[in-house]
């Protein structure tokens, strides 16, 4: 067994993080939910795309660290360590955000994961080489099938459709609402994570 897990929106959440960068920027009325597609929506709906375009700039790079990991993700993860299976991240995310401040965007999220623990000695002692993040969804797909995952974790179901019949495709969907094709495992919540590779 090897393990590939995405990034964006699997391992991080930026919901709350959207909501509130927006909100700094005076760009979405205090109702709006703490989702970021609500915050999308909103900005879509009033004609400002490119505000759009900067915000996601902003909370991918300078403001990253504001994020939250997903409720259990960490434990979830030290006890996979535990089982000794071996994990890698492959993600795909541009380099440069296309407006706005230009941050080093792969490089923010390296940033995250130390913050969160990943690297260090007493928290994940994940190698660097273990994250990869490729600017492209085939590069991804590429990725992944050279790391050898023989299970891959993704909240886009896009994604999953690409990998070969080789991965079991894991979708995760914390509010439950996104379509799975035939033969995938939905996981709402990262507890269900060992379940779900049989590991108890």
């Amino acid at each position: 067994m090897r393990l590939g897990l995405d990034f964006d929106n699997t391992l991080i959440s930026y919901d709350q993080l959207f909501r509130q960068a927006a909100l700094d920027l005076q760009l979405i009325p205090e109702e709006t939910p703490p989702q970021k597609n609500a915050v999308r929506d909103y900005l879509r709906s009033i004609d400002q795309e490119d505000e759009w375009t900067k915000l996601q700039g902003a909370v991918y790079g300078g403001r990253i660290l504001e994020a939250a990991p997903y409720p259990g993700m960490r434990d979830t993860l030290r006890a996979l360590a535990g089982h000794n299976i071996p994990m890698c991240i492959v993600s795909h995310k541009t380099r440069w955000p296309y407006l706005g401040e230009k941050w080093d965007l792969h490089a923010a999220a390296r940033s995250w994961l130390a913050q969160q623990g990943f690297h260090a000695d007493d928290g994940l002692a994940w190698k660097q080489e273990q994250v990869f993040f490729e600017l492209t969804k085939d590069e991804k797909i590429a990725r992944i099938v050279a790391q050898q995952c023989t299970h891959y974790v993704d909240d886009l179901p896009e994604i999953l459709a690409m990998l070969p019949d080789t991965v079991e495709k894991i979708l995760f969907s914390p509010d439950g609402n996104t379509q799975a094709q035939p033969g995938w495992t939905v996981m709402t919540s990262w507890d269900q994570l060992p379940g779900i590779l049989k590991l108890v």
